[in-house]
């Protein structure tokens, strides 16, 4: 058996491998397994919320100006949910009031949570809030427009 210490360190690249053991389901026959698993699966299986027991829409949110249609635009870090999110307006134009609406109602009831500030806007300190009154929406109330600059916000869908 070799001595895991006594090997050099490294950089590791998405085509590295790692050894591992591939365990087969319950209840079959199978034995087991010594595999090499590439850097970049295990990267991918992490990005799908396997290893944090979540999902996540992380996205820079920009909005400017009282007008009906000017509705936050998202930059988009990282989307691991499975369903596209687009932002509008909150029925009824309240000012400061936009909904995220996700494709198959992806957004799973008392399981999801909301992380959002008002990015780097130094000279209106607005509060920023958040609800999720249903499995396809979550609404962000900043009380006024044109708060949100360069605002980070990450969605979490827990398992």
């Amino acid at each position: 058996m070799a001595i895991a210490n006594s090997y050099p360190m490294g950089t590791p690249k998405s085509g590295d491998l790692l050894l591992g053991t591939s365990v087969p389901a319950i209840g079959t026959n199978e034995k087991a397994t010594t595999k090499n698993f590439g850097l970049e699966s295990i990267g991918s299986l992490i990005n799908t919320g396997f290893a944090g027991g979540y999902t996540v829409y992380t996205a820079l949110l920009t909005q400017a100006g009282a007008a009906v249609g000017n509705i936050p635009v998202a930059t988009i870090l990282q989307n691991t949910t499975g369903g596209t999110i687009t932002w509008s307006r909150t029925a009824g134009n309240a000012a400061g009031e936009y909904t995220a609406t996700i494709t198959n109602s992806l957004f799973a009831l008392n399981k999801t949570m909301v992380f959002i500030n008002n990015g780097s806007t130094v000279s209106n300190q607005a509060n920023v809030g958040w609800a999720s009154p249903t499995t396809s929406t979550i609404t962000i109330d900043t009380s006024t427009d044109s708060v949100l600059t360069a605002a980070s916000i990450e969605i979490r869908v827990y398992a």
